[in-house]
């Protein structure tokens, strides 16, 4: 029963955070934090898929994982091979999002929204996509400081640089996307601890 549970969260979590990526930030060329950010800035600067480069940017981080946190490899592989697949499968999402969605502002959120609800339940049961976060969660506990912190201070610089290599890129309403993916992201965890 728990297996079928984690399975069914898997899907609907990479089903969720695929949907916030291409509905969402893609039409508007928006970005979140993480391993997601850094293949969105890929894919808008030379057109590569979201969840192929994702997989790619993934693997090295997995590669440390597996040497030195052999239990985050554990409960990251499946969320980021799943969440890599979806991603790709639902990318012409993004012509609806042009349709849908009027304001940026708006796409900043609902994309936050939806990647920080389909990370959070994914975490619930201790997936995790993995990329960045799996490496800001090594470095964290090498350092013995706040995970979420050092996600957050990643997630940033990420946003950052992707503005500055892609003018296009909206800095605010992206530090609005990664804001918006933190505290659901925490909300979703947080009820789970007090539950």
């Amino acid at each position: 029963m728990y297996i079928l549970q984690k399975a069914l969260t898997l899907f609907i979590g990479s089903l969720l955070v695929a949907i916030g990526v291409n509905l969402f930030l893609v039409p508007f060329g928006l970005l979140d934090g993480g391993a997601i950010g850094i293949s969105l800035i890929i894919h808008y600067a030379m057109g590569v898929k979201v969840g192929l480069t994702f997989l790619i940017v993934s693997i090295p981080i997995f590669m440390l994982a597996w040497k030195y946190y052999r239990s985050f490899f554990y409960n990251g592989i499946h969320g980021m091979l799943l969440s890599s697949l979806i991603m790709d499968l639902l990318y012409p999402l993004n012509m609806i999002g042009r349709e849908l969605v009027i304001s940026p502002l708006i796409s900043a959120i609902c994309g936050g929204i939806f990647i920080g609800v389909g990370v959070g339940i994914m975490l619930r049961l201790d997936i995790s996509i993995g990329g960045t976060d799996l490496l800001a969660q090594m470095i964290a506990r090498k350092l013995s400081i706040n995970p979420g912190v050092m996600i957050f201070c990643i997630d940033i610089l990420i946003v950052t640089m992707g503005s500055l290599l892609i003018p296009s890129v909206h800095l605010v309403l992206s530090f609005t996307t990664v804001i918006m993916v933190g505290i659901t992201t925490s909300l979703i965890v947080l009820k789970s601890a007090n539950a």
